[in-house]
């Protein structure tokens, strides 16, 4: 068994941190800070942090095969011109919500961008019922909605076979499986894949490694899990140094290295006083396992 070591490399703390995202052309880590509403990528070989403001909270980040990236941001599909710091509209979802925002996304293996909405909370701990949705944005700019009646749309990721969609609705305490059609990029039959246990907490985002098993952050559970999928059963966990971890990501020049992104939004004084690397990002090694790399939106 490896020795598993973790290291703190963006010590630029996030008020959310989420969607990490290894992009292999920059030696890069891009993720977003929802809360801050700001893109960001940290330079792996130089260290350097660079952000780039958008008018929204944005809750994920995904790469463009054409350079680039693409963003989902407030109720909206948009592309992001990383050169000149522009961001252009794709598209406007759910006019008729304006509580709500986009969380979580990822692009499918075939280059499609899927993304998911949630309620914002109306106060601590408050928030509308199942307002969200699943949405996957094609190529051609055209939007389906693949699912409706979602609590908070979070982790997303396909089976090495392609065949399966996993997908996280938070308030589900749950990870569940969908059968996926490679060919239209719809979903299909759903089953119930893994329940958290309760020291878990609230399952969040997630990523997949060569063995394909899942690897789910546990934001308020101060851990990532690693799940198999046909067994249902957890078979690892890491344990880090704070309690808010929102999402995780294979990388590094073999993809051997995994990156976890957290949150200080959300602690009170007393837990960030317990926590001062509540909000940075973490590397781990020593995982003993390897992930595949991110696909690309191909619009």
């Amino acid at each position: 068994m490896c020795s598993i070591k973790i290291e703190s490399i963006v010590k630029e703390k996030n008020r959310m941190g989420e969607c990490p995202v290894w992009e292999e052309r920059e030696n890069s880590l891009v993720y977003v800070d929802i809360n801050s509403q700001k893109v960001c990528r940290w330079n792996s070989v130089t260290k350097e942090i660079q952000c780039v403001p958008v008018d929204a909270r944005v809750g994920s980040v995904a790469l463009r095969k054409r350079g680039g990236y693409v963003i989902a941001l407030g109720t909206s599909f948009a592309f992001l011109n990383w050169k000149n710091r522009e961001v252009v509209p794709i598209s406007e979802l759910e006019l008729d919500k304006p509580n709500n925002r986009f969380n979580d996304g990822k692009v499918d293996p075939q280059g499609n961008f899927f993304a998911g909405t949630m309620a914002e909370e109306t106060a601590p701990g408050v928030r509308a019922r199942h307002q969200g949705a699943l949405y996957t944005l094609f190529p051609d700019c055209s939007v389906v909605k693949q699912l409706d009646h979602v609590d908070i749309s979070n982790g997303l990721e396909w089976s090495l076979d392609h065949r399966t969609f996993f997908h996280i609705d938070s308030l589900a305490y749950a990870v569940h499986a969908y059968s996926y059609d490679e060919h239209t990029g719809r979903i299909g039959d759903c089953r119930a894949v893994y329940k958290m246990e309760k020291e878990e907490a609230m399952p969040d985002g997630m990523c997949i490694d060569v063995e394909g098993k899942l690897w789910v952050a546990c934001i308020d559970g101060g851990r990532v899990i690693r799940i198999d999928p046909e067994t249902g059963r957890r078979i690892q966990t890491v344990k880090m140094p704070v309690s808010r971890i929102t999402s995780c990501c294979f990388g590094g020049k073999d993809y051997s290295e995994m990156y976890v992104t957290s949150a200080y939004d959300g602690l009170n004084s007393a837990a960030l006083a317990e926590q001062p690397q509540a909000g940075e990002i973490f590397k781990v090694t020593g995982l003993g396992v390897k992930g595949i790399p991110q696909h690309h939106f191909a619009g």
